[in-house]
């Protein structure tokens, strides 16, 4: 098949997908690759280390990692001091509390752009990338993703101490008020 007859081929399954909203497909292709090429290149690292792969993980290490990557994904795509590294692929559009900022994927017409716009502005979808490489850490350097996985822990539980203090200080404020 010709190049341009794989172009209208690739045309036609976008707008028959998502007729009516643009979603980047080739795009999305693109991350797919980039996410296989990744998760290949550290199995291949683990390999070529030697490094033993655990039959199980321990729990412990299951909850620290995800808590972990539950912080490391959002300081990455809603913290207000990550945005440069966003900058290229999204547009600022408001705060949204706590030191996070809401962002809009900037619509060049790059496909690639638009799906990596998405990608780090989303902390769900980058909560994927996070976690493989929190887990290759775990395999070749334990003792630093452990200690780099507890830092974002401890910030994680701080974060929601800050909430929990700021609610019942508003709580309190109210409920004084109350009394005047």
């Amino acid at each position: 098949m010709s190049d341009t007859g794989l172009r209208q081929k690739a045309a036609r399954l976008r707008r028959a997908y998502a007729p009516h909203e643009h979603r980047p497909l080739g795009g999305y292709l693109v991350a797919m690759g980039a996410y296989a090429g990744v998760t290949g290149a550290l199995a291949g690292l683990v390999k070529a280390t030697g490094r033993p792969v655990p039959e199980r993980p321990a729990p412990s290490d299951v909850v620290l990692l995800s808590i972990a990557t539950h912080k490391l994904s959002r300081l990455l795509s809603k913290d207000a001091v990550t945005s440069p590294l966003r900058a290229p692929f999204t547009r600022y559009d408001r705060p949204i509390g706590s030191g996070e900022v809401m962002e809009q994927v900037r619509d060049s017409g790059s496909p690639t752009r638009h799906a990596i716009g998405e990608l780090l502005s989303c902390p769900f979808c980058l909560a994927v990338w996070v976690a493989t490489g929190l887990t290759g850490g775990l395999v070749l350097a334990p003792r630093l993703t452990r200690l780099v996985a507890t830092a974002l822990t401890a910030v994680a539980a701080s974060d929601f101490l800050q909430m929990a203090y700021a609610t019942a200080q508003q709580a309190a404020e109210g409920g004084h008020q109350d009394d005047d």
